[in-house]
Formats: C-alpha cells, structure tokens, sequence
C-alpha cells in the first residue's frame, strides 16, 4: 500500500495527494506533524529515499535557521532535531514498497507510482 507523509497546509503536498487519489490505488495519509516519526522510522524512511538527514531537511524553516543552520551536526543530531521538530522533514513523502520518493514533481511521481 501506497503512504503519504502528508501536511494538508501544505500546496504541494495536496497536489501529491490528490495525483495519487487519481491513481485509484490503495493509500494511507500519514499526518507527520500530528504523529511525528520515530528516530528508527525516520532512518528506515531516509534509506528508503536513498538520502542523508540533511538532504531532508527543509532548511528555510525558521526553526532551522533561527536555532540549527551553520551548526555543525552529526547526521543522528540531525536526526533527532526531525523528530523534535517535524515541521523540518520535507514533505511530502510518499512511499511505496521498499522505495520513497519525495512527492513534489508530480512527472517524477508518475513514473514512480
């Protein structure tokens, strides 16, 4: 089954959700800022998206650049400043089997899903 991690304020996640919608498959909507992920999950999702902490990380949040940008982080401090501050995990995340892919470019999620 198809997962969205998804922010419903946010305009891209929403155009995610509705193209999957389109797609008749099986999803579930994994509201992140109301359940934010685990330190394990968040691990599992950055191998699933082949990507490291930072590349997640919406780094023109105000909470990343008033408190964390130009520290210098280990990728588990990294880590768990997402869990503690889900607002910062890119979105949005779509899963799909043992692959992930962030959902903005709706060409790319075709091909994807």
């Amino acid at each position: 089954m198809i997962q969205i991690y998804h922010n419903p304020r946010c305009g891209k996640s929403r155009n995610c959700l509705a193209f999957i919608e389109e797609t008749e498959k099986e999803y579930e909507i994994i509201k992140y800022l109301d359940n934010p992920p685990t330190l394990k999950e968040l691990e599992a999702l950055l191998k699933k998206l082949n990507l490291k902490p930072l590349d997640l990380v919406r780094q023109k949040e105000k909470i990343w650049i008033e408190n964390f940008k130009n520290k210098e982080m280990t990728e588990e401090e990294i880590l768990k400043v997402m869990v503690e501050n889900p607002i910062l995990i890119e979105r949005p995340i779509v899963i799909n089997g043992d692959k992930a892919i962030i959902g903005r470019d709706l060409d790319k999620m075709a091909d994807f899903l």
